[in-house]
Protein backbone atom coordinates (compact mmCIF):
# COMPACT_ATOMS: atom_id res chain seq x y z
CA UNK A 1 0.00 0.00 0.00
CA UNK A 2 1.27 3.61 -0.70
CA UNK A 3 1.76 6.06 1.57
CA UNK A 4 -1.38 8.16 -0.77
CA UNK A 5 -3.43 5.34 0.14
CA UNK A 6 -3.04 5.16 3.88
CA UNK A 7 -4.26 9.17 3.80
CA UNK A 8 -7.67 10.29 4.01
CA UNK A 9 -8.45 12.61 1.19
CA UNK A 10 -9.17 16.13 1.42
CA UNK A 11 -11.93 18.06 0.17
CA UNK A 12 -12.15 21.64 0.08
CA UNK A 13 -15.62 23.28 0.61
CA UNK A 14 -16.60 26.62 -0.76
CA UNK A 15 -19.15 28.32 1.03
CA UNK A 16 -20.95 32.12 -0.37
CA UNK A 17 -21.13 34.85 2.46
CA UNK A 18 -25.08 34.69 2.25
CA UNK A 19 -24.66 31.05 3.53
CA UNK A 20 -21.95 31.45 6.24
CA UNK A 21 -23.90 33.90 7.61
CA UNK A 22 -26.66 31.47 8.93
CA UNK A 23 -30.18 31.63 9.14
CA UNK A 24 -32.52 31.41 12.54
CA UNK A 25 -35.43 28.80 12.99
CA UNK A 26 -37.11 28.09 16.26
CA UNK A 27 -39.39 25.31 14.57
CA UNK A 28 -38.84 22.64 12.51
CA UNK A 29 -40.81 20.10 10.41
CA UNK A 30 -39.75 16.57 9.10
CA UNK A 31 -41.38 14.77 6.25
CA UNK A 32 -40.22 11.91 4.13
CA UNK A 33 -41.36 9.59 1.11
CA UNK A 34 -39.91 6.46 0.21
CA UNK A 35 -36.91 8.07 -1.42
CA UNK A 36 -35.85 11.28 0.60
CA UNK A 37 -36.54 13.20 3.91
CA UNK A 38 -37.41 17.23 3.87
CA UNK A 39 -36.56 19.34 6.53
CA UNK A 40 -38.40 22.58 6.92
CA UNK A 41 -36.80 25.07 9.10
CA UNK A 42 -39.04 27.59 10.06
CA UNK A 43 -38.86 30.89 11.75
CA UNK A 44 -42.33 31.81 13.62
CA UNK A 45 -43.89 34.54 14.80
CA UNK A 46 -46.52 33.50 17.03
CA UNK A 47 -47.90 36.72 18.26
CA UNK A 48 -49.57 37.27 14.73
CA UNK A 49 -49.30 33.43 13.31
CA UNK A 50 -47.09 34.11 10.61
CA UNK A 51 -44.00 32.17 9.81
CA UNK A 52 -41.29 31.85 7.03
CA UNK A 53 -39.49 28.39 5.93
CA UNK A 54 -36.06 29.58 6.47
CA UNK A 55 -34.09 26.64 4.82
CA UNK A 56 -35.53 23.20 3.51
CA UNK A 57 -33.06 20.38 3.11
CA UNK A 58 -33.88 17.55 1.17
CA UNK A 59 -31.45 14.03 1.86
CA UNK A 60 -31.39 10.47 1.20
CA UNK A 61 -32.43 8.42 4.34
CA UNK A 62 -28.79 6.67 4.89
CA UNK A 63 -27.59 10.58 5.14
CA UNK A 64 -31.09 11.38 7.27
CA UNK A 65 -29.72 8.51 9.60
CA UNK A 66 -26.12 9.80 9.67
CA UNK A 67 -27.27 13.52 10.18
CA UNK A 68 -29.10 11.85 13.51
CA UNK A 69 -26.17 10.48 14.65
CA UNK A 70 -24.09 12.81 14.79
CA UNK A 71 -26.45 14.98 16.15
CA UNK A 72 -27.35 12.95 19.20
CA UNK A 73 -23.33 12.48 19.56
CA UNK A 74 -22.76 16.06 19.70
CA UNK A 75 -25.69 16.63 21.91
CA UNK A 76 -24.19 14.31 24.74
CA UNK A 77 -20.92 16.02 24.43
CA UNK A 78 -22.74 19.49 24.97
CA UNK A 79 -24.52 17.68 27.88
CA UNK A 80 -21.23 16.48 29.29
CA UNK A 81 -20.24 19.76 29.36
CA UNK A 82 -22.21 22.14 30.18
CA UNK A 83 -25.66 20.10 31.76
CA UNK A 84 -28.77 18.68 30.81
CA UNK A 85 -30.99 20.50 28.27
CA UNK A 86 -34.43 21.03 30.03
CA UNK A 87 -36.94 20.49 27.26
CA UNK A 88 -39.36 23.48 26.65
CA UNK A 89 -43.09 22.80 25.69
CA UNK A 90 -44.13 21.57 22.78
CA UNK A 91 -46.13 24.48 20.37
CA UNK A 92 -49.44 23.84 19.98
CA UNK A 93 -49.66 25.23 16.85
CA UNK A 94 -50.72 24.16 13.43
CA UNK A 95 -48.15 25.01 10.60
CA UNK A 96 -49.23 25.30 7.28
CA UNK A 97 -47.86 25.88 4.06
CA UNK A 98 -48.45 28.99 1.23
CA UNK A 99 -46.56 29.08 -1.48
CA UNK A 100 -45.95 32.73 -3.01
Amino acid sequence: MTQENNQEKQIQVKITDEVLKGVYANTMQVSHTNDEFVLDFMNIFPVNSVGIVTSKVIVSPAHYKRILAAMQQNLKLYEDKFGRIKEGETPEHKIGFKAE
